[in-house]
Parts: C-alpha cells; sequence; structure tokens
C-alpha cells in the first residue's frame, strides 16, 4: 500500500484539519465530535441542510458545505457512518428555526445514525424532515443496504435542494424538492480496480487483471456481474441503458447527464464515456440540457466511473444554474 498518509488511524482527523485550514473562508471544521458547517451558519430564516457519510468519497460531503449547497456536514470514518454525536451538533448548529434538512444515503448504519440524531433533535426543538437517496439501479439489496444505494444522485440532491432552501423554500417544500430529485434520477456504476482503505491496508476487493465488475457500490460492494474488460462505448452502454430504462426515458424528454469519476480515472477518459452517452441518449430523442463530468463523489483510489442521470423540469434546471459556492462546487458568484 501506498499512500501519502502517516498513521492510517489519523487519515480522516489530518484529512479534515487540512480541509478546513485549506477552506477557512468558506467552513469552520469542530474536530471533536467532528463536523463542518458553512462559515456563515446558521442563516437567519433559513432551512438548514445536513448530510453526511463514511470518509473516502471526497469531495461528498463535506466539499458542498456553503452557500447554495449544504450548511453542515458530518464525516465518518472511512467507508463508516457517522455517529449520533456527530449528526446532533452539526443538525443544532445550523438550525436557525427554520428546521433542518437531513439528506442521507441509502446505507443501513447512514440510515439508523441518522434517524437517532434527527430523534434528539426533535427533542431539542427542532424540527428535521429526512430525504433519503437511493438513486442506484445495480441492485435492490446489497450487504450495506436495505433496497437501493445512494450515490452519485446525492449530489445533485444536495445541489438542488440547497438552491430551494437558499430562495428561501421552507422546510417542507426542501424536503418536497429533495424528494423529488430523488425519484427522477437513477445511476449505476463500474470498477476497473479495486480500492484499498487505509486502515485495511489490502485492496478491499478483487479483480483480475482482465475483469470489471458492473454495478458497483461506492464502498466497493459486488455489482450486478463481473466480465471481462472491454471498451468505452461497450462499458458506457452497459451502464446507461438501465439507468435509461428505469426511468422511462422518451424522446422530448430533457435531462442532466452526469458522469462520475471514481477516484482514479483521468478526466480524459470521462469524457470518453460522456461523449457516447449523450450520443445514446440524442438517438432517444432525449435532450442532455445540462452536464457534470469530473471526480465529484469517489471511492478512494478506484479506477472506474458511475453515469448518472436526472429528469429535469423548468423548476429543478433553475435551481441547478442557481449560484453555488462551495470548495468543490461553484458557479453563478
Amino acid at each position: 500500500m501506498k499512500k501519502l498518509i502517516n498513521d492510517p488511524k489519523a487519515v480522516v482527523d489530518e484529512s479534515v484539519e487540512g480541509f478546513g485550514l485549506a477552506h477557512a473562508d468558506l467552513v469552520t471544521v469542530f474536530p471533536d465530535p467532528k463536523y463542518i458547517v458553512r462559515k456563515d451558519a446558521p442563516v437567519a430564516g433559513k432551512v438548514g441542510l445536513v448530510s453526511g457519510g463514511g470518509s473516502g468519497h471526497e469531495p461528498l460531503h463535506g466539499g458542498y458545505v456553503g452557500k447554495g449547497m449544504l450548511d453542515a456536514a458530518v464525516p465518518g470514518a472511512v467507508f463508516t457512518s457517522p455517529t449520533p454525536d456527530q449528526i446532533l451538533p452539526a443538525t443544532l448548529a445550523v438550525n436557525s428555526g427554520a428546521g433542518v434538512v437531513h439528506i442521507v444515503k441509502n446505507y443501513t448504519g447512514d440510515v439508523l445514525n441518522f434517524e437517532t440524531a434527527a430523534e434528539l433533535a426533535q427533542a431539542e426543538g427542532v424540527d428535521v424532515r429526512t430525504v433519503l437517496v437511493n438513486d442506484d439501479v445495480a441492485v435492490e439489496d446489497s450487504l450495506y443496504t436495505a433496497g437501493r444505494r445512494g450515490v452519485g444522485g446525492t449530489v445533485l440532491v444536495e445541489k438542488i435542494a440547497g438552491a430551494a432552501a437558499e430562495r428561501g423554500d421552507n422546510l417542507e417544500a426542501v424536503a418536497a424538492i429533495g424528494d423529488r430529485v430523488n425519484q427522477n434520477v437513477r445511476s449505476m456504476g463500474v470498477a476497473l480496480t479495486a480500492c484499498t482503505v487505509p486502515h485495511a491496508g489490502v485492496p478491499s476487493f478483487e479483480l483480475e487483471e482482465n475483469e470489471i465488475e458492473i454495478g458497483i457500490g461506492i464502498h466497493g460492494e459486488p455489482g450486478r456481474h463481473r466480465i471481462p474488460m472491454e471498451n468505452a462505448d461497450g462499458i458506457t452502454d452497459r451502464l446507461l441503458d438501465p439507468v435509461v430504462g428505469d426511468l422511462g426515458l422518451g424522446s422530448g424528454d430533457n435531462v442532466l447527464l452526469f458522469v462520475n469519476g471514481m477516484g482514479g480515472t483521468p478526466q480524459s477518459e470521462l469524457y470518453i464515456v460522456y461523449r457516447r452517452a449523450a450520443q445514446k441518449l440524442a438517438e432517444k430523442g432525449v435532450t442532455v440540457a445540462r452536464s457534470l463530468v469530473g471526480n465529484y463523489i469517489t471511492s478512494l483510489e478506484m479506477q472506474g466511473c458511475s453515469i448518472t442521470v436526472l429528469r429535469l423540469d423548468d423548476e429543478l434546471t433553475a435551481l441547478w444554474d442557481a449560484p453555488v459556492h462551495t470548495p468543490a462546487l461553484r458557479w453563478g458568484v
């Protein structure tokens, strides 16, 4: 294992400390219990947005704390859910009296711990709603979930719900927007190589030199099937077709096409995947109205990618376009 680390047990602590130093103009990092809030939190009269999950998926979630997106992020250990004693103070720190929305990826630990924190916050007089993200079409259940996993669609939920909160929507409306995004977004990923969790020191799964895993999870969970390596267009088709079918996309639909790197894939390769996906959608009469390409929800140094498609309407498009200013995503400001 070759990694730019000191002590495997200190990876998250030192990474989050460095993140806070690098982006001190945008965020404040609380070290114990560990959570990250936007510099101006709580924002008077605004619904607060809190998300979080295991570390190793950077820039998710801390990179999306700031104006127009999240008010707080809670990092757990690598690939491990944050605890309620982290989530609760983060929730309280961003509550301005308008309530707080928790955006939770559908993994058993995340769901249970955010649920516990929400109950504790409610007991302290904070109104909390939860948006559950479960956009992965690859599997219905896995070792980590009951139902579909939350993956690339999480970034889009956080951005669009964040814009709704920033414009002044109330608690119920912000949660409803988040749910609407989740209902209209689907994802599927592929791994070309495994990743290595620092404290484990060995790859999280094994792939032969000529094998790839279709439908992989962001923690290295098994996918739909393991197949021999093939070219980029063939892999793209295997990822995109189930997404399009599950969404029921057809001629006249407008979408956001998001090609995400898993941490170890060059940007040039992601654009090759995007090229094919855009061609395929055009052949079906689907208009790619918005796009995002890059490493936005990763799995440490895994080589591979995911394809996420969001069916757009006028309101979701306007909220996507709304200004955002975070360490990892910014435009319009």
